[in-house]
């Protein structure tokens, strides 16, 4: 794979780790027992019995969010790892190189089309 392409996603990746750390730690903080793992933080907006029941929401809101951001995160940091283990770009099923066009529009890619046809056809 280009080396030049491999700096362009190198980048992408980064970029996009930050924006994704940026924002869990907006509504979570990092949890010190588990690496990777962040915790929801409670909102506290008020006493009264609708600010209560905004609270909830808002939390039920934002651990949904905080699962979502996670699993993003996750990836982008696999993507990097691949990347720093020189198998970034390669399916973790068939070990073809995955298209660049495939990787342009999901940089943290582990697979390639193919394969998560015929994965998606299985479930």
């Amino acid at each position: 794979m280009n080396p030049d392409f491999i700096k362009e996603m190198k980048d992408l990746l980064e970029s996009e780790q930050n924006r994704l750390e940026s924002e869990l730690s907006e509504i979570s903080t990092r949890n010190p027992n588990v690496a990777g793992d962040f915790r929801a933080e409670f909102p506290k907006i008020g006493d009264k019995e609708d600010e209560n029941a905004e609270e909830v929401a808002t939390y039920s809101t934002n651990l949904t969010l905080e699962h979502t951001l996670e699993a993003s995160l996750r990836d982008v940091e696999k993507a990097l790892n691949r990347m720093t283990q020189g198998t970034y770009g390669v399916c973790k099923y068939c070990s073809q190189e995955i298209s660049e066009k495939r990787l342009r529009a999901r940089p943290a890619s582990s697979s390639c089309v193919e394969c998560k046809k015929s994965f998606k056809q299985e479930v």
